[in-house]
Order: C-alpha cells, then structure tokens, then sequence
C-alpha cells in the first residue's frame, strides 16, 4: 500500500535538495512521482520548491487531469512532459525536471554531453543528449524529448534545463545531480585547456561493467541509433544525430574565423 504522504514529503525533501544546490530559482523545476496506473503525485505551479510542505502536492491522472489539490494549488504546466516519460517509459516511477546552472549552460550552448571524462558518469549516464527547443507548457516539449526516451535516462532541454528520469524518486534526483556534476568537470576541464577524455576502449570495458551490474534503466551500452552504429562517445553527438554536419560546421566556422582575422589587417 503507498504511504501517498510519506512520498508527499520526499517530494518536498528533494524539491529543497534541487533549491539548495542552486538547481532552480524561484518557482523553476517540477518532480513528480507515479503511485498507481493512473496516479501521479506532482509539484504545484508558481511555488518555490525550497519551501514546500506535503500539503503542496498535487494528484493528477495520466492525462494532467487533477484528481485533488488542496487550495488554490494546481499542476505544473509541464506535466505534460512528465506524462509523456511515463507513457513512453513504464519502468520510470518518477521524472525530476530542474535548471542546474552548468548542465542548462550546455543546453544554451547546444553542446550535448557526450565527452567521456570519468568513469562514474559513463557508467551512471552514458551520453546525455540535447532535445529541440520546444515552447514550455506545450506539447513541443514532450514531442522533442520523446525520440529520447527509450535509449536515455537524462536529457538536456534546449535553452531550457534538464530531465532526468528514474524508478524512484531519490533515483530520479542521484540522475539530475550526476548530470550537473558531469556538466561542471567537463566545464571546468575545458577552462584548464580540454578533457583528457577516456579512449573506446576504455569506454567499451566500462559499458561491460555496467551490464555486469545489472543496472536499471535505459542508456547507450544497450542501445544507440546514432548513424555510425557506433557509441555516443565515439561519435561524440547523441542518438540519431549527424556527425558530418557538426565537422563541417567547424570547418567552416575555422574559415570564417581566419578570413575576419585577414579583413582586420
């Protein structure tokens, strides 16, 4: 049987978590938990997620509909995108959607994470792919992150933030708080002059060791329908993506940048 408040407070106890850590502002970000077929637990909208009690969370159904709210306190707007991870993940109970500082400028930026610079994030993550701009509280959103879904279990949002997706609630945060740690080393490594990245093989030996473990989820050492075949980290850009494209969109930016730097003479 679901102890509904006792998982009202966890949702709360990791909403102050996200807020601490500088992963939200404001009333950004939402959690939410599945605790039936057709019940889910979520945030409210245009509330701080550092100051939330159990009386906060909502209950709605597979479709965003509310099934009871206390007050004037109504869904996230973005529950749209939570229903579309459960529709298309059943093994996912609960989805954390957050603005972390570093993880959001990659986002900005349209880089995806897909570097290969430490064990733990290769093992715990694999590549964490980039999801087309989408307008927020649209179906835009779900529609970008859904050809994700079934090979990732995180996603950047363009110019958004980040999804991260698990069986359980603390799960579904250990994904968001590796992400923006991943995010952050890759940032900071580039600053020192760039990642001394692991090799394929290297890789390869610790895609292996997270079969061994019998891990949960989804993520690239299982499957990736990148063109090449081959990983993500191989091809350093995320599912169904087009390498050649980026390689000469550098080559041409390489271009510009010299031809400028002959006009400025």
């Amino acid at each position: 049987m679901v102890n509904e408040y006792e998982i009202k407070k966890q949702i709360c106890e990791i909403g102050k978590r996200i807020y601490d850590r500088g992963m939200v502002a404001s009333n950004d970000g939402n959690i939410s938990v599945k605790i039936g077929e057709n019940e889910f637990l979520c945030t409210p909208t245009g509330v701080s997620k550092g100051f939330m009690t159990p009386d906060y969370i909502c209950k709605v159904d597979g479709n965003g509909n509310v099934i009871s709210a206390n007050g004037n306190f109504r869904p996230s707007s973005e529950i749209k995108m939570h229903m579309r991870v459960y529709r298309e993940r059943p093994d996912v109970k609960s989805v954390v959607h957050a603005h972390p500082i570093y993880a959001t400028s990659f986002a900005i930026a349209g880089i995806p994470l897909t570097q290969p610079i430490m064990p733990e994030a290769v093992i715990a993550l694999g590549c964490v792919p980039i999801a087309d701009y989408g307008t927020p509280s649209t179906e835009e959103i779900p529609d970008a992150v859904e050809k994700y879904l079934q090979h990732f279990d995180a996603v950047l949002l363009a110019n958004h933030g980040a999804l991260s997706y698990s069986d359980s609630l603390l799960s579904a945060y250990h994904k968001m708080e590796s992400l923006e740690f991943y995010a952050e080393l890759l940032y900071h490594s580039k600053v020192l002059g760039g990642p001394k990245e692991l090799s394929s093989a290297q890789v390869k030996r610790l895609y292996e060791i997270r079969k061994a473990f019998g891990m949960t989820g989804k993520h690239p050492a299982d499957i990736c329908l990148n063109v090449h075949g081959d990983s993500c980290h191989n091809c350093k850009q995320g599912v169904d993506s087009k390498c050649s494209s980026n390689v000469d969109a550098d080559l041409i930016a390489s271009i510009t940048k010299k031809v400028m730097e002959e006009l400025g003479k």
